[in-house]
Parts: structure tokens; sequence; C-alpha cells
């Protein structure tokens, strides 16, 4: 696959369109399981406040996972992605009841490079605060 943006449509500045992506219980635990991160902060509420935290928290790696789906739904090519970093800033706290958290993300180019790549740049929130930062991805385009 190929990504559908092309590098010559593409300008410093273009937004991305912004995504919501809902984090509840159940989603921490599949994830748990897929990962093998089963660390208790993760799943635990009586755990995570005994070391400091407000509840349970959201793996950093699902959230940077989240973020990253704005690039790939844009692009339409997961492969596209060159090279992502962030780093974690806050946590995204999950409570236990009918709604969760939710991860707030828009991105936009920030730079076009060599080679048919630009760099997005990306904010995650939530719970009104950012939640990743220095969060940049290498993207190859059409």
């Amino acid at each position: 696959m190929t990504a559908n943006i092309a590098y010559d449509d593409v300008e410093v500045g273009t937004e991305l369109p912004a995504q919501t992506f809902p984090v509840d219980r159940a989603a921490l635990v599949r994830y748990a399981g897929a990962s093998g991160d089963f660390n208790p902060i993760h799943w635990n509420e009586r755990f995570a406040k005994e070391v400091g935290l407000p509840d349970v928290i959201a793996h950093g790696m699902f959230t940077m996972a989240e973020a990253i789906r704005v690039v790939t739904d844009w692009t339409g090519d997961p492969g596209a992605v060159v090279e992502y970093g962030v780093r974690f800033t806050k946590p995204v706290v999950v409570p236990d009841d009918d709604k969760g958290a939710e991860i707030h993300v828009s991105a936009k180019v920030a730079a076009k490079l060599d080679d048919h790549t630009v760099r997005v740049d990306l904010v995650a929130t939530s719970g009104g605060q950012k939640v990743l930062g220095m969060s940049r991805a290498v993207v190859r385009l059409g």
C-alpha cells in the first residue's frame, strides 16, 4: 500500500481530521492481554491509588497507539509512518463508570521534508490535560 495523500497536495499547516478515542476499563484489559503488560496500575483501582495515582491509568503505549491513528487514518496506510515518537507527560485516568475516559487527538503538518516525507505534530489530551508531549511522526506520502 501507499499513502492516499500526495506530497504535492500538502502544505505546512495542513490540519488532519481530529478524532476522539474512548477508553474504558475493558479496553485496558484487552490491551494488557495483547501486550503482556499486566501491571496492576492499569486494572486495579486499589493498587493504583496505593501507589499515588488518582485511579487506574491507561498504558502509555496504548495512548501512543490511539494517537497515531489520526495519522494512519489520514494517509490510509499504516506503513506510511516512517518514524514516531512521544514523551509521556500525564497519564490517561480511566474511571470505573459508564463513560471511562477519552483521548482527543489533533494533528497538523509541521514540515515538508525530503523524499516525499512530512513531519506531523500531534496533540493528545485527556481530561483537559496534555497527555503526550513532543508527539511527532514522519510520514512518507504518495
